[in-house]
């Protein structure tokens, strides 16, 4: 790996960053995309908080809605993580907010990997493009599954997985070689004040704003093996033409995630409360609190899948569902992020 070069698209996002500390220790030469080159020396403080030494990193500007500057990005990169994609707490007016940006941006990142040779490309997906809409009876979700953009399902896992089906198509088109990573909600250690939308959950759980816990089932899994699985995905020759599910274990209930974080945090986790509440008042309070409303729809559903392929083809080895959590709890105290 001396000497060979990754693009790492959206490095100052949660996954994305974890990428370029992971990739740099591996002694890889990282260069980033950011939309202003402004917000170069935040990204490269954001990093050395992580411990890592920012000497071989790069550091491009590029837009997901623009042509210009993808080329550049790309070029001399032996590798391609496109991480980089729209994901709002509150769901947008018009769902083509999420969705242009979502698969214009992959295509454009493709055709920039597919003009500078890059041996592969490993494109950031979602459960959001697997699990929802028509979901098979008698199984846990996995890779075969997709989320039905025709149905009634939010715009960000519409945008995620006409994304990813985009991506698929060009890659067949090309022979680009692809692989693609699709977590379930992603916690772990935060490396600064911007905030994913999974780890807002436990900072409002940890500092006691949300008033009770809604009836909802989310797969789990920590940013720094996500990062991992991306590593695995970008260099395995098993990995090419393969879509990896990543999740950790078994999926969990807000409310076994709430009494997960109080057992492990002791007086630290005195705030989170361990009441559900019904559908119909969290219906009710989304009407004020806007980040609820791509919510509901799950409500009172739930589901599970599994990481098994990414275990037995890569060797993935992930943290559990209680060490990610907590992992997120503690950075976000240490941090001040937390109220109280």
């Amino acid at each position: 790996m001396a000497g060979e070069r990754v693009l790492v698209t959206g490095g100052s996002g949660f996954i994305g960053s974890h990428c370029i500390v992971q990739l740099l220790a591996q002694g890889y030469r990282v260069r980033t995309t950011v939309r202003s080159l402004g917000r170069e020396p935040e990204l490269r403080g954001l990093l050395a908080s992580a411990g890592a030494d920012t000497t071989d990193l790069d550091v491009a500007r590029a837009d997901l809605l623009v042509d210009d500057g993808w080329d550049e990005a790309a070029a001399g990169c032996d590798y391609v993580l496109h991480v980089a994609s729209p994901f709002p707490l509150r769901a947008p007016k018009d769902e083509n907010e999420l969705i242009v940006p979502a698969r214009e941006g992959a295509l454009r990142v493709l055709r920039a990997a597919h003009a500078a040779g890059a041996r592969r490309t490993v494109l950031t997906s979602s459960f959001a493009a697997i699990g929802y809409g028509a979901i098979p009876a008698g199984r846990p979700l996995d890779e075969r599954d997709w989320s039905d953009p025709r149905g009634v399902i939010s715009a960000y896992a519409k945008s995620k997985t006409l994304a990813e089906q985009a991506a698929w198509d060009f890659a067949r088109t090309t022979k680009v070689e692809l692989a693609t990573v699709n977590p379930v909600a992603v916690f772990g250690p935060v490396l600064g004040p911007d905030l994913s939308t999974s780890v807002q959950l436990v900072r409002r759980l940890l500092d006691g704003s949300m008033p009770g816990l809604p009836q909802l089932t989310f797969g789990v899994v920590d940013v720094r093996d996500v990062a991992d699985l991306h590593l695995r995905a970008m260099t395995d020759p098993a990995a090419a033409g393969e879509r990896f599910l990543a999740a950790a274990g078994d999926w969990m209930s807000v409310k076994d995630m709430a009494l997960t974080l109080k057992e492990r945090l002791g007086p630290a986790g005195r705030r989170i409360p361990t009441r559900e509440l019904p559908n119909w008042l969290v219906r009710a309070a989304s009407l004020v609190d806007g980040s609820l409303r791509p919510l509901l729809s799950e409500l009172g559903r739930p589901r599970s899948g599994t990481g098994a392929k990414a275990r037995d083809l890569l060797g993935w080895r992930p943290r559990s569902n209680a060490d990610a959590l907590v992992a997120t709890a503690e950075s976000l105290r240490e941090h001040g992020l937390v109220k109280g």
